[in-house]
């Protein structure tokens, strides 16, 4: 076997090792509950797993990623511009599904046990959402359904919503809008739809 070939073998042995040479999953339908759930094995689980534990209903949890990464598991903030084309440092450390911060999914890892959690898996994105909404929901005072109050608070972070940081920023409400009504699109298609194999009727799903 020539050096070339022992190459090309290795090279795949090293993408098994450590990636598994799994492609990442690619949401054709980011506005269609039922699609991604039909589409995306195990999401539906992953959420409602997060619903039960957390008590944030599905569609909540739907709108803030959509908001955020629009389901890319690698998304982060775009690169500032120095002299309009040569790229510089990116605005924060928002990465993955639910562009947790460093800090932030740290602090959740901590107060979770959580370990070995990564901002690239949907589950652990949707646990921390859920983890997140909840302690808005102590600190802040806001119902865990109200998609529109949640997002503020997840944006500008519990003490800053408190301080009501958000109202002088009319990009940001708008935005907050925007979460709430994607919210409610994906709980009334929820309601027309649900996973493949779900039994016991509509009572089980957490809107």
């Amino acid at each position: 076997m020539g050096r070339f070939w022992w190459r090309v073998v290795w090279w795949g042995w090293v993408c098994v090792g450590l990636t598994g040479c799994a492609s990442a999953p690619v949401v054709q339908q980011p506005d269609n509950a039922c699609a991604i759930f039909q589409d995306q094995g195990g999401w539906y689980e992953a959420t409602r797993k997060a619903w039960k534990k957390w008590g944030v209903p599905i569609p909540v949890q739907l709108a803030i990623i959509h908001q955020e990464s629009r389901f890319k598991h690698d998304a982060k903030p775009a690169r500032s511009r120095l002299f309009w084309f040569i790229p510089g440092p990116r605005p924060s450390s928002a990465f993955g599904y639910a562009q947790a911060l460093d800090e932030t999914w740290e602090s959740y890892k901590k107060n979770t046990g959580s370990r070995w959690a990564d901002r690239d898996d949907f589950a652990d994105a949707v646990d921390f959402i859920g983890w997140y909404v909840d302690v808005s929901h102590r600190k802040c005072g806001i119902a865990k359904s109200d998609a529109r109050l949640q997002y503020l608070a997840y944006h500008e972070g519990q003490q800053g919503y408190n301080r009501k940081s958000y109202k002088n920023k009319k990009w940001l409400l708008e935005v907050a809008l925007r979460v709430e009504r994607n919210a409610e699109r994906y709980r009334e298609q929820l309601a027309r739809c649900r996973p493949e194999g779900e039994s016991g009727g509509w009572r089980l799903w957490p809107f």
